[in-house]
């Protein structure tokens, strides 16, 4: 196809002057011969094999899935029991693994999370090693299968590094289903998973990435068999869980999914309490102190344990907190109107935390708030019965989200507006990646710089008068006074440190939507960002689905965007390099002195008081221009020129960005 059809902007590399007009007052002036003295961001190149997926017609060049678009399902049985005193998990997953691809598969593949922490296990930062997963039976399509050693072929299993490997007795067919069991046992570490799981002291076990999982079998890559590394995330599918959990009694069991067996777990004081929060905007103390102990936050049995069954639809993970003595407060949250019969529809919001934890006393306010906002803000209604936010004590120093659930650090006692930013932005999580299902193993960005930027619109709204969402471009404009920064499109475990990690999975992605938001309008950006999240809800969309989203709403072609701050490490400054007043007329000269195209927008303030705003279109820019000159004709004298008055762009040097009257 011919570039300078698809992409507009580039015919203007052809012309030797630029000259739009801006306004009736105001015209730019460019009279320069072009000279290519900046980079110019050329398209967005996409895989070959996301080409393959459009051509299969499993993506589409607007963003949204395609017609083919397909997907693997996995239904989970999980029955298992927690030793508290040798701190041990055993049990065993039964799963139905629904084969939804037009492909055969001979191999199919598991994930070991805990693996991470085997002897020799290859990870990117220090971990407790515990010996990883013992897995002593494994069973496929009603065969039990030997694990494979040396050069051995046929049915069987290996196990690399964090995956299970698993080589089928028979070819399994598209629309087929296979059935495995695997028995599974683990020593639990303190700070597992990258200090995202384990147990504190003897109030706490929280079980995440505890059990056998499929990995994602996906149409652009396959099978994703990355290994888990302790820092890039996690890539999981959807399935439905029936999930049987036994603990001893006095233990407390909340987690992912509906509890089947309340009657049987919880007395009927607790329930009575969970129903009157069902119903409360106002806190509900579910348990308090006087509650502790079995009998009184758990019911008792005769063997001194009790199993806890949870059901859970369309997820993909589940996650549980099993405490002695921790406080539980409770209300409802309004999530809008999930079935659209026009009335509102609510969610529990639940926090559970010692007593040692003052400020986790207004913990189930974060979650009510965050869950409301977030779903006004994305047009997406959460979808779950609860939502649960645990202090995790000496396991975590941050926060780290689990469908329907987050554990919180105790370093949030610092202050209450700490302790509600990690609280929505680990609740913003529910949107991204756990309904907007991404591969945070290769691109950490699109959940937690997506949900950065999410969390700092929730903070915008319950702590008014400050923004902070500046928060996010002050995190990023650090790094671009050195060298570390590293593009936002390299693969989560491929940054040259941990810096250029942090700014491009969180800060810059952030930053970059927040940009676009205000280079967009407000209405366009949300139309186009809520259009990405309804087509991508429970699937897995790759950063061109989003590219191509955005491009395909807001109805221009936004790939100098995409390549100019996504694919690069280019930066942003404009100055203002001359201002010359002629009565009430003034010749402004802007200098693009970084590499990073974008608009220029002037506000210029008159005697009057008055503020008249012009902008410069990126399209000069585009053309490899670096100096624009403009005349704007007010109705007073001009007496300050300032570019970027709203803040709106990523400007590395605000210093040269102001000319005042002197």
């Amino acid at each position: 196809m011919n570039p300078f059809h698809e992409y507009p902007i580039m015919r203007t590399l052809l012309s030797l002057t630029v000259a739009i007009l801006l306004s009736a007052n105001a015209t730019l002036v460019s009279a320069q011969t072009w000279q290519p003295a900046r980079p110019i961001p050329y398209p967005v190149d996409m895989p070959k094999a996301f080409e393959q997926a459009l051509a299969n017609g499993t993506r589409s060049h607007t963003g949204a899935p395609g017609p083919n678009y397909w997907q693997q399902w996995a239904d989970y049985t999980i029955d298992a029991r927690l030793d508290v005193a040798q701190k041990k998990l055993a049990g065993t997953v039964g799963i139905v693994y629904h084969n939804r691809s037009p492909d055969s598969l001979t191999v199919l593949a598991l994930q070991l999370i805990q693996n991470m922490h085997a002897e020799g296990a290859v990870r990117n930062e220090p971990a407790e090693v515990t010996g990883g997963v013992d897995v002593t039976r494994v069973e496929a399509q009603g065969t039990a299968l030997q694990r494979l050693t040396g050069r051995q072929t046929g049915a069987g299993y290996r196990v690399f590094g964090t995956t299970l490997q698993l080589r089928l007795p028979n070819v399994l067919l598209p629309g087929e289903t296979a059935t495995l069991e695997v028995d599974f046992a683990f020593a639990i570490p303190q700070a597992g998973s990258g200090s995202r799981m384990g147990w504190s002291r003897d109030n706490l076990f929280y079980l995440a990435y505890w059990y056998p999982q499929m990995a994602v079998y996906d149409d652009v890559v396959g099978w994703q068999m990355d290994n888990f590394l302790s820092n890039a995330e996690f890539y999981m599918g959807y399935g439905n869980y029936d999930v049987s959990l036994t603990v001893p009694e006095g233990w407390l069991t909340v987690g992912t999914g509906d509890l089947l067996n309340p009657d049987q777990t919880l007395p009927s004081e607790i329930q009575h309490r969970l129903r009157q929060a069902d119903a409360s905007d106002a806190v509900v103390h579910v348990i308090t102190e006087d509650d502790f102990g079995a009998g009184t936050a758990t019911r008792t049995s005769d063997s001194g344990y009790l199993t806890w069954r949870f059901h859970a639809d369309s997820v993909r993970d589940v996650a549980y907190s099993i405490t002695r003595e921790s406080l539980w407060d409770a209300s409802r949250t309004p999530v809008g109107d999930r079935d659209g019969d026009g009335a509102t529809e609510y969610a529990r919001a639940n926090a559970i935390y010692r007593a040692s934890a003052p400020r986790w006393q207004h913990a189930w306010r974060y979650v009510q708030h965050s869950i409301d906002f977030l779903s006004r803000w994305t047009g997406f209604s959460y979808p779950y019965p609860h939502m649960t936010a645990v202090e995790g004590e000496d396991i975590m120093g941050g926060g780290m989200e689990y469908p329907m659930m987050t554990l919180i650090g105790p370093y949030t006692q610092r202050s209450d507006t700490g302790l509600y930013s990690v609280t929505a932005h680990e609740l913003a999580h529910m949107w991204v990646p756990m309904i907007v299902g991404n591969d945070e193993r290769r691109t950490a960005w699109m959940d937690e710089g997506t949900t950065s930027f999410n969390g700092s619109a929730a903070s915008n709204e319950f702590y008014p008068g400050r923004r902070w969402d500046l928060n996010n471009y002050q995190g990023y404009l650090q790094i671009t006074t050195g060298d570390a920064e590293g593009p936002i499109m390299t693969w989560s475990d491929f940054h040259n440190n941990g810096w250029a990690y942090g700014t491009a999975s969180y800060s810059k992605p952030a930053t970059m939507l927040w940009t676009l938001r205000g280079l967009l309008g407000e209405e366009r950006f949300a139309r186009a960002y809520q259009t990405y999240i309804d087509r991508w809800a429970f699937k897995h969309p790759k950063p061109w689905d989003m590219f191509n989203t955005f491009n395909d709403v807001s109805g221009e072609n936004l790939d100098w965007y995409w390549r100019a701050w996504y694919y690069e490490t280019w930066t942003h400054d404009h100055a203002i390099g001359d201002v010359r007043i002629e009565g009430n007329r003034a010749t402004i000269v802007v200098q693009d002195l970084g590499r990073a195209p974008m608009p220029s927008r002037i506000t210029l303030t008159t005697t009057s008081g008055e503020d008249v705003t012009v902008e410069i279109p990126v399209e000069t820019w585009l053309s490899g221009q670096t100096t624009a000159e403009i005349h704007v004709s007010t109705s007073s004298r001009v007496i300050k020129v300032e570019l970027d008055a709203a803040q709106v762009f990523p400007d590395v040097n605000r210093q040269n960005n102001v000319w005042e009257r002197t």
